[in-house]
């Protein structure tokens, strides 16, 4: 869109016709189309002060208005009787998010909170959520894929084999050495040393054992994902000199079995906190010093090293098939709870879609199918109990992406971008994810970048499967 199509929309100032431009760029990203684009812009030229907060559009609002945003939302609140306090980063979140932190730390074992860019609502703490707590463990505030987990591998093959007839080796590799979907399972059932441990930690544990090994190795669904790309490394120190490279990246958790250790235990707790409200029964707790809490803590760390393992075989079994060697690997979980201290004290902090970021500690941060993953270091930012996010952030529900997105205005943006699906749901397109640039520019005090991944073959669940996540 040139100039003069902008002071049509009567955008004369070069500031307003210069964020216009930032707005195009980061709604083509989230895979707009032009029209779209267009009556947006005609929106935002017609009542600036309604879209100060969007996803897309904020920029040209604020400059149209004369407002200036705020990157990041340091204001402390104080909510309930606990009178836990929380930040927030970012300045587009959901306002039920928002409101599912408040009730979080409104719980009596609340200690402190965050609230990361990529917030959304989730079932009692909000996916990217931060929650400190005092001798208390949530099976729901660390989520449903418990240990759900990103992990990168660098391999020693040129990224131009993306570009080539070596492509359907790459391509061949995911769809033979992983499985996708909710029941999906090994025929022949992969080996790893997770499987020799005590799995009778738990009653759920030690009942699911068998349905775990079959699903040892599998990817899931939902939003969980297996893909090659081109990852652009910016520092020296990780192992391989700077420069571009052939990657592969991963995304899912414990499967069915930690989908179950966190029904079992909510139930339990929920029987332990008889007389809250039903917008906290999802957020109800065991102690960690019950029998319980014990319990449920064991298999939690269980379902760590089980999801560990998942990734390890894929990673292994692909580099193998492709007769490859791994120059690096990071990897990171983003479901879980840790006994941390904070503040002088020692507390179980949970990071439900959120990924650790204590200082000189290493994460990844993706973003959609046809947009960039970071490499990042954390800073130990004491305000985000050392925190950051774990991904873009959904814009819009599964349900709502299924009516009003299409197939064909998505393959326009993944074709621009050169990147080939091998099948994913509708509801997973780069359109229902924010701009990942936009939510790493918000938290640059939490993490820094090291290195971009841009994705160029990627697998999901095929369409019509239940999410997992």
């Amino acid at each position: 869109m040139n100039d003069r199509h902008l002071k049509k929309l009567g955008l004369d100032s070069v500031q307003a016709q210069n964020a216009a431009r930032i707005c195009i760029k980061h709604a083509e990203a989230g895979g707009m189309s032009g029209t779209q684009i267009r009556k947006c812009l005609h929106r935002v030229a017609k009542a600036p002060q309604r879209h100060l907060n969007d996803p897309f559009f904020a920029p040209l609002a604020e400059a149209l208005t004369g407002r200036q945003a705020q990157t990041v939302v340091t204001g402390v609140r104080k909510t309930g009787k606990s009178g836990a306090r929380f930040q927030q980063w970012g300045t587009d979140l959901d306002p039920q998010a928002v409101l599912q932190m408040e009730q979080a730390c409104s719980l009596p074992v609340a200690v402190r909170g965050a609230l990361m860019p990529d917030a959304h609502v989730g079932y009692g703490l909000p996916i990217g959520g931060v929650l400190a707590t005092d001798n208390a463990v949530i099976p729901y505030a660390v989520g449903v894929d418990i240990a759900c987990r990103i992990k990168i591998t660098v391999l020693d093959l040129p990224p131009e084999g993306l570009e080539d007839e070596r492509s359907e080796r790459l391509r061949s590799a995911i769809e033979t050495q992983t499985r996708f979907g909710i029941g999906a399972y090994f025929q022949h059932r992969r080996t790893h040393a997770v499987m020799d441990e005590d799995w009778s930690v738990s009653p759920i544990t030690r009942q699911l054992k068998d349905k775990a090994w079959s699903q040892l190795g599998t990817s899931g669904s939902g939003n969980h994902f297996v893909e090659f790309g081109v990852l652009q490394l910016d520092t020296t120190g990780l192992g391989p000199d700077t420069g571009r490279y052939l990657a592969l990246l991963t995304h899912s958790g414990s499967r069915g079995t930690g989908a179950e250790v966190c029904t079992y235990y909510s139930k339990i707790a929920q029987g332990c906190c008889k007389g809250l409200s039903p917008d906290l029964r999802r957020l109800a707790w065991l102690a960690i010093d019950s029998q319980e809490g014990r319990e449920y803590w064991a298999a939690m760390e269980l379902m760590g090293r089980y999801a560990a393992a998942n990734h390890e075989l894929i990673h292994r079994h692909i580099a193998e098939h492709l007769g490859a060697q791994v120059l690096l690997d990071i990897e990171n979980h983003h479901n879980f709870a840790w006994k941390e201290i904070h503040d002088g004290r020692t507390v179980i902090v949970h990071r439900k879609g959120a990924t650790p970021a204590g200082k000189g500690v290493m994460g990844i941060i993706p973003g959609s199918m046809a947009s960039p993953a970071y490499i990042v270091r954390g800073k130990g930012n004491p305000d985000s109990l050392e925190s950051v996010s774990h991904g873009a952030g959904r814009r819009i529900s599964r349900t709502q992406a299924k009516k009003t997105l299409t197939w064909g205005e998505a393959n326009k943006l993944l074709q621009a971008r050169k990147v080939k699906v091998i099948s994913a749901g509708l509801d997973e397109v780069p359109a229902v994810y924010k701009d990942i640039d936009q939510v790493m520019a918000s938290q640059k005090e939490l993490a820094e970048i090291l290195g971009q991944f841009n994705p160029r073959l990627v697998k999901m669940a095929p369409a019509g499967e239940r999410p997992e996540d």
